[in-house]
């Protein structure tokens, strides 16, 4: 089976900070990855190499079989690459159906009339049906963390990056949001979830890589990553003899 993603020992630097260095990995289609690692691990770097809003230095990102490495964020959105931010910015002047309205429109190419019916169906699959006519600015954090997530699905995303999306949310708040991206498994999207509430992913994803300084550490069966002496004391400043 082709992989939806793979990073082929992709590399970038500014200057003399590495921040990415000779990564590979990659996603099959609707599989769940987990991604942990310290702050300044050069996970967020890693999504922007994903997405096009960095070039690498050196190596490929292969996207359905295709090589996109020089392609812009656009060309790459309209392919099937969505992402969720880690802090949501909505048009908080806009309904929460506009919003969504723009990211059907704009990530697929498609007239705002022929995005009707596709964007009230993502607002039922994340959740805000019922906030339909509200306006962006007056939700809760989980509620426009679920409208992040629904302008990206809104672009019909084959591969969806999820960037810290249960930051800042009470466990109550996280187990709601862990219920939506299990939904949204369900439909054969492949997830890529940058996370530091690791109990969140061991409950979603397939499989967990974890990265230090812009390399891989481990990757593999989530309960074993979580075991290695390695993870533990770089990722949780356990130390292990």
């Amino acid at each position: 089976m082709t992989p939806v993603v793979r990073l082929d020992g992709v590399s970038k630097a500014y200057g003399a900070l590495v921040v990415t260095e000779d990564l590979s990995f990659d996603v099959a289609p609707g599989e769940a990855l987990g991604v942990i690692g310290p702050n300044g691990a050069g996970k967020t770097t890693m999504f922007n190499l994903i997405t096009g809003d960095v070039t690498p230095d050196r190596g490929r990102i292969i996207f359905d079989g295709r090589d996109i490495t020089a392609k812009p964020p656009h060309q790459r959105c309209a392919a099937g690459i969505g992402r969720a931010y880690q802090i949501p910015h909505p048009f908080v002047g806009m309904t929460v159906f506009e919003n969504v309205l723009v990211g059907a429109t704009f990530g697929r190419g498609k007239s705002e009339r022929d995005s009707y019916d596709l964007s009230v169906a993502v607002l039922r699959r994340t959740g805000l049906a019922h906030k339909t006519n509200a306006r962006a600015g007056s939700l809760t954090l989980l509620d426009r963390k679920r409208l992040e997530l629904a302008r990206a699905l809104a672009t019909q995303p084959r591969l969806l990056l999820l960037d810290e999306v249960a930051g800042g949310l009470t466990e109550h708040e996280v187990a709601a949001l862990v219920r939506t991206i299990r939904e949204i498994r369900v439909e054969g999207v492949a997830i890529i979830w940058i996370e530091h509430i690791v109990h969140a992913l061991m409950s979603v994803v397939d499989r967990l890589l974890a990265i230090n300084l812009g390399r891989r550490l481990a990757e593999g069966d989530p309960k074993g990553v979580m075991a290695s002496p390695e993870v533990r004391k770089v990722y949780m400043g356990i130390d292990v003899e």
